[in-house]
């Protein structure tokens, strides 16, 4: 047979249904299906567990500022050096680590030097005229210039606040959920737990 005839010789037809079989074939389509859904299941399932965790660890943050100020309410921790509750601002930051170690991190410089704990005690005066109500902020970023350590002595009103940078690990939703945004740098890092108690200092 020539080179002519046989390229003129016609192609056996595709067997009828081939079309069919392979548009109802379902073979492999649940790894496709999977492969097309597994990144966004998983930012939500990984979003969803570090939220769980920042919301226990904002309990910790509130119950540790509670402990911390009923001590101070009962005079159990005071700067009074000729009483029993003499507290300098290291032990009291040191104190206040102790507390929220189980989940948080505290670092072995933390309570001489404020990386991720940054806490604000004082006194208020009677009238409550110089109460601060809004987080204080330098731009995009908490302002800690003003923090102090001055707790009220008996019967006085003082006011224990209670910042930490929670570090988010999930980076896809870091922006999302993230409150400040450090100078110099791009992208927000941290999400800012507050927590905060007011009080009236017993007469110890």
């Amino acid at each position: 047979m020539s080179i002519d005839e046989k390229a003129s010789t016609p192609r056996a037809p595709l067997p009828r249904g081939l079309f069919r079989r392979l548009i109802g074939d379902r073979k492999g389509a649940t790894a496709i299906e999977f492969a097309i859904l597994a990144l966004p299941f998983f930012i939500v399932v990984f979003a969803s567990i570090e939220t769980f965790i920042a919301f226990a660890g904002e309990q910790l943050l509130a119950n540790a500022t509670d402990t911390l100020a009923r001590k101070i309410r009962t005079g159990e921790i005071t700067t009074d050096i000729g009483k029993p509750g003499f507290t300098t601002e290291t032990q009291f930051r040191q104190a206040f680590c102790d507390e929220i170690a189980i989940m948080m991190t505290c670092s072995a410089t933390e309570a001489e030097q404020a990386s991720k704990l940054h806490l604000d005690v004082r006194k208020l005066p009677a009238d409550l005229s110089a109460f601060p109500k809004a987080v204080p902020r330098n731009g995009s970023d908490l302002d800690t210039s003003g923090f102090t350590f001055a707790p009220g002595g008996p019967n006085d009103y003082t006011m224990v606040r209670a910042y930490y940078r929670w570090t988010v690990i999930t980076d896809l939703v870091r922006p999302l959920v993230t409150k400040l945004r450090p100078a110099g740098d791009s992208m927000p890092r941290d999400y800012l737990m507050v927590s905060t108690a007011t009080f009236r200092n017993e007469n110890y």
